[in-house]
């Protein structure tokens, strides 16, 4: 290398050096070992390595269960109790108080574990099956209960809009968990849903809109074309808004029947004539003195039949 490139570099050097830096900038410094290939969102898995020391306090969450629900629970908890064992957490159900418990031991490493564990117990008493509810102690599914009983008074009106989020043969159902890659159980005034946290966010749009009587045949469709734009790149910083179906909301109005308006009397200063009297109207047809005729021949009728017999 000759004089001159050396002296060069160590003048741009100086150069960088006396520049004034921003006060943003001022304490960056340069990270070799940060790299484009490195994922930053990746979660890594919890190990036993990461927190070799126990607890120093024992947490523990209880729920209740409803009583249909005990004959299943007894059957699957022996497998809950072995599946919770990975993760140093016991478990505990008592038939007595219809109770189930979730603590800490001293073989517990994963601090985030028992906060999963009282979701599985959750889930449990909610009617989900063991062989579902287990998934939630994985790290990439949450779970998310959502509350729709006191949402609309009429009784009636709430049990077709419940209706609507299965569908005839539960084919909404099906639909909206392919959409948001989420499971879904509607039970009684409560929905259960288990998954990724943005499939989790799209279905309680989509559970709460139906409530307000919005159909979720139109958050299917609106899912469906997000889906198939996702997969071309020159959208993906683009605004998706003039792909997207507009939906206005119609309200179409019941016909009442028409009222006939009765027409006003003309006003008289003179009281209305008196009705006539039953006997009034027989006297003017003159059926009152047919009757008096038919009377009288039935008494003469009757006046000789009794002298005959005498």
């Amino acid at each position: 290398m000759s004089d001159t490139e050396t002296s060069e570099q160590n003048n741009k050097r100086h150069a960088e050096d006396t520049e004034p830096k921003s006060k943003n900038k001022r304490f960056r410094k340069d990270k070799p070992w940060d790299t484009d290939d490195i994922d930053h969102w990746k979660i890594n898995e919890f190990t036993p390595e990461d927190n070799k020391q126990a607890f120093l306090e024992e947490s523990s969450f209880a729920t209740l269960f409803p009583k249909y629900r005990e004959n299943y629970l007894r059957e699957i908890w022996p497998h809950c109790t072995k599946a919770l064992d990975k993760y140093g957490i016991a478990c505990v159900l008592d038939l007595v108080e219809g109770s189930m418990t979730v603590k800490t031991t001293r073989k517990t490493y994963d601090p985030y574990s028992i906060i999963k564990a009282r979701d599985l117990i959750k889930l449990l008493a909610r009617s989900v099956p063991f062989s579902q509810a287990i998934k939630i102690m994985n790290d990439d599914v949450t779970c998310d209960i959502i509350k729709i009983g006191n949402m609309l008074r009429n009784k009636e009106r709430f049990v077709k809009r419940r209706q609507r989020l299965i569908g005839p043969n539960g084919s909404t159902l099906k639909a909206i968990e392919l959409l948001t890659g989420c499971y879904m159980l509607v039970q009684g005034n409560t929905v259960s849903a288990m998954g990724p946290f943005k499939g989790l966010k799209d279905l309680r749009r989509i559970i709460l809109d139906c409530m307000k009587n919005i159909h979720p045949i139109y958050h299917i469709k609106e899912l469906m074309i997000k889906r198939e734009l996702a997969k071309d790149p020159k959208l993906a910083n683009e605004s998706w808004d003039r792909f997207l179906p507009q939906f206005k909301k119609r309200n179409v109005k019941s016909k009442k029947p028409v009222a006939t308006q009765a027409k006003k009397k003309e006003y008289t200063p003179f009281p209305p004539a008196q009705e006539q009297s039953k006997i009034d109207k027989q006297l003017e047809s003159g059926e009152y003195f047919f009757k008096n005729r038919k009377k009288q021949d039935s008494g003469k009728k009757q006046q000789e039949g009794s002298k005959k017999k005498k």
